[in-house]
């Protein structure tokens, strides 16, 4: 009893301490139910509701030393209890087979794709034949070929082909189905044909999005540059302007950060406002003796955040900033400390609650990571260092460096497990350009309070010059060999155990925080030791990719390009997909290429005569890959494994390897989850040899 009691009296011991680790916990519950391997029903929750009820009425009539192990209980049922209310209350249905036709719909949102195509979202969806309940309720339509102006709130038409959004590209991928599913993304798609105007914008109907849209053409009409789209995407959130190659160099520099409206945003915005107000009050004597300035300051702080909150679209990083700079500026007006752990620990939990899937999300882990990492740090040196050690003129410099040190620290595993790869000369970016960042953002709000009296001009220069030169800095960093590192894709447990890791170091309190070191040790030992698959099909059956000595080889040089860029990025290769297809391994013409994994002869058909081929490649191959639906039995004495349409609407994406002589096949669907819909879903199967098997009967 005394072994378990001692631990109880550790952490009554910590009363007061404890709270950062409510999202802890909270996340874990989260991250509990998303990874469960079946979809629970009304039981399942119920029964996790009675738990979580009975923990309060233990909490309160048991003993106070049992209070901190029934409150992680309690966090735990609660993170799964949201994550599954959350799911069943956006559920929204999702396009159940492939669709060309009409398509009406009213603009949300406009951005571009990866490929550098105008992308518009759409909602109040009118699909051609298609019953209402069975309509996704917003569409994603990429138009490829054609630069449009297109408006929010205005209802288009155009012909286009979409599908349902696709699931992981491999096995214990990124799930873009299961992300789509949260945001009500029922369909995804292209069009060549033109946009046709159907219906101007109804008055009063998305506000917010047309305000967006207006700022940043005025934005970009005065400052027509590069640079002013790159101030623009900072200032609204609207980078539909910022071309591919801007995007590529912000990637490379590490600078991306500088277009997620996230805390440096917001912080830039919100602090420029509340040190305008304030010091300006200052100086008016009647209203400075009469007034408190500093929490004027705050209140209309306030606002200007919340105002920027909508006009960016109010994505994780957002909220997250949002909720922090609401903590600070209500600590301001309760006379409070503004920024501790706590505070960022309420913003998280608030943010796990209403948006459990962001746990999920690149925005979310980093954001999160490097706010802690910084308020831990600061706090830390402000003990040893900062109290009275630096000279006055040397602490900005020494907070910009700091700054980027801990939050370039912070985020680089989390960015180099989700992006797989290293930016070597992140830190010499930041530090040539967040100072002109504060700058940019200071322009632009300024630019915005003078423009109704029309001397916008110099603060928009002004702003156009702070972009230009960190667009300068982006493309010259980004230009530096050696810029970029490409890190293998980490094994499922290598980012659990690190985040374990580092918050344990953080909040912990004692000697015992130097047990972080066993969960970060493994982690990196995990880490080092993560292979890839051998050979990777698409969810389509279009593309096909070997690993050999060279690096993966692919079956295809274009198309299929989302599947093909995923691969070699988590393999930890920087290759392009054209370079990848040049690589040895197949070899054959462009519609039937053969390769040999470990032993078992295969061919990947492809084009409009692959059906008829299967027969042929079949008496050729021990296994024949087509991305279409093909005979389920093919005839003759040789028999092959056919890995079809058919298979691979069951399976989704697959990985191949060989293990004593036996194929085995991974899918990528193996779990049935509520944004699966009725999809089937596949175990992991082998197969021997099919002469072998023959000849054996």
């Amino acid at each position: 009893m005394r072994i378990l009691r001692w631990p109880l009296q550790v952490l009554a011991e910590a009363r007061g301490l404890l709270f950062p680790w409510v999202p802890v916990f909270l996340g874990c519950g989260i991250a509990l139910w998303f990874a469960l391997p079946f979809e629970p029903d009304l039981t399942f929750y119920a029964a996790g509701f009675a738990a979580f009820l009975a923990l309060i009425v233990i909490y309160r009539l048991g003993l106070e030393l049992l209070h901190p192990p029934l409150v992680i209980l309690a966090c735990l049922l609660a993170g799964v209890l949201a994550a599954g209310l959350r799911a069943h209350l956006v559920a929204a249905p999702m396009l159940e087979h492939r669709y060309y036709g009409a398509v009406q719909g009213r603009v949300i949102h406009v951005d571009r794709s990866q490929s550098d195509a105008l992308r518009i979202t759409l909602d109040h969806v009118v699909l051609q034949d298609m019953p209402r309940d069975k309509t996704p309720l917003n569409v994603r339509i990429s138009l490829h070929g054609q630069e449009i102006s297109v408006d929010p709130r205005q209802v288009v038409l155009l012909t286009a082909s979409l599908a349902a959004p696709e699931g992981p590209a491999e096995p214990g991928g990124f799930d873009f189905r299961r992300m789509a599913y949260f945001q009500q993304l029922g369909a995804v798609g292209y069009t060549r044909s033109p946009v046709l105007l159907w219906a101007e914008a109804a008055p009063g109907t998305q506000a917010i999005n047309r305000l967006r849209t207006d700022l940043s053409r005025a934005m970009i009409a005065a400052v027509p540059s590069e640079a002013g789209a790159f101030a623009t995407g900072a200032m609204t959130g609207d980078r539909s302007a910022i071309s591919l190659d801007t995007v590529q160099a912000l990637r490379d520099s590490n600078l991306a950060h500088l277009l997620a409206i996230s805390g440096m945003n917001m912080a830039f915005i919100t602090g420029f406002v509340f040190a305008l107000l304030r010091y300006g009050l200052a100086t008016i004597p009647a209203v400075a003796l009469r007034v408190n300035s500093k929490k004027v300051a705050a209140v209309a702080a306030f606002a200007v955040a919340l105002f920027y909150l909508l006009l960016s679209g109010a994505n994780v990083a957002t909220v997250r900033a949002f909720l922090m700079v609401c903590v600070m500026l209500g600590a301001v007006l309760l006379d409070r400390r503004a920024l501790t752990m706590r505070s960022v620990a309420l913003a998280a939990v608030v943010l796990l609650l209403l948006r459990p899937e962001s746990l999920l999300e690149p925005g979310f882990q980093l954001s999160f990571a490097a706010t802690v990492v910084l308020i831990a740090g600061f706090q830390a040196l402000n003990r040893q260092i900062l109290r009275e050690r630096l000279p006055r003129w040397l602490m900005p410099v020494f907070t910009l460096v700091l700054t980027s040190v801990l939050a370039g620290a912070a985020t680089a595993p989390f960015a180099a497990a989700t992006f797989n790869r290293f930016t070597d000369y992140g830190l010499l970016a930041n530090l040539l350009t967040v100072p002109m960042m504060s700058l940019l953002m200071a322009a632009g709000v300024l630019a915005a309070l003078l423009a109704p009296v029309g001397l916008a001009a110099p603060a928009l220069w002004l702003m156009e010059q702070a972009g230009r030169w960190i667009l300068f800095i982006a493309h010259w960093v980004a230009g530096l060999d050696g810029a970029v590192t490409a890190i293998i894709r980490p094994g499922p447990m290598v980012i659990p155990l690190l985040t374990f890791a580092g918050v344990w170091a953080i909040l912990w309190r004692g000697n015992l925080r130097w047990a972080a070191a066993v969960p970060l040790a493994v982690s990196l030992v995990l880490w080092s030791a993560a292979t890839r698959p051998t050979l990777l099909i698409s969810g389509d059956g279009a593309l096909v990719g070997l690993m050999g000595a060279g690096g993966r080889a692919l079956s295809v040089e274009r198309g299929a390009r989302f599947a093909a860029q995923n691969w070699l990025q988590s393999d930890g290769d920087l290759a392009v997909q054209p370079e990848a297809y040049a690589r040895p391994g197949f070899s054959g013409p462009k519609g039937a290429r053969a390769f040999v994994l470990d032993g078992w002869r295969s061919i990947a058909l492809s084009g409009k005569a692959a059906g008829e081929a299967v027969i042929t490649a079949c008496a050729q191959a021990d296994v024949v890959i087509i991305p279409a639906a093909a005979a389920p039995v093919v005839p003759g004495p040789q028999g092959c494994l056919v890995i079809d349409r058919n298979m691979l609407d069951q399976t989704g994406a697959l990985a191949l390897s060989v293990r004593d002589g036996r194929l085995q096949l991974h899918p990528a669907r193996d779990v049935q989850r509520i944004w699966m819909a009725d999809k089937p879903i596949w175990q992991d199967r082998s197969y021997a040899k099919p002469r072998a098997r023959l000849a054996h009967q």
